[in-house]
């Protein structure tokens, strides 16, 4: 059973930093490309960063790109998500995503193009 778990969110002043963490189990984690998401109330889901199985591409969302960085470190069997940079429009629930297929490397945006979740965790900015 696939499990992801994120942590690593909380309460930032705009300019500030944070490091989102997401921890899967369950699974040869270097094998899979992974992903975090955004979503804020009353809005579809969104692309934020990916990674592939082995580590590239990295690939990032316009509104992101400079900002954040996302890498793995497969020993720990984790991908981060550093955000730098953060302003209040970045506020929102915050979810790692894999998919269900091995040794992916193409780039994958839809959130309909990935199989498990995790439950999210928050990350808030203040102005």
């Amino acid at each position: 059973q696939v499990q992801l778990e994120e942590s690593g969110g909380g309460l930032v002043q705009a300019g500030g930093s944070l490091k989102l963490s997401c921890a899967v189990s369950g699974r040869t984690f270097s094998r899979y490309a992974m992903a975090w998401f955004r979503q804020v109330p009353g809005k579809e889901r969104q692309f934020v960063a990916g990674v592939g199985w082995s580590g590239s591409p990295t690939y990032y969302a316009d509104s992101v790109k400079g900002r954040f960085t996302i890498f793995r470190h497969d020993p720990e069997n984790k991908v981060y998500l550093r955000m730098n940079s953060l302003k209040p429009e970045d506020t929102a629930v915050y979810y790692c995503a894999t998919t269900a297929s091995a040794y992916s490397d193409y780039e994958r945006r839809d959130p309909g193009q990935w199989d498990y979740w995790g439950q999210g965790t928050q990350v808030t900015v203040s102005s």
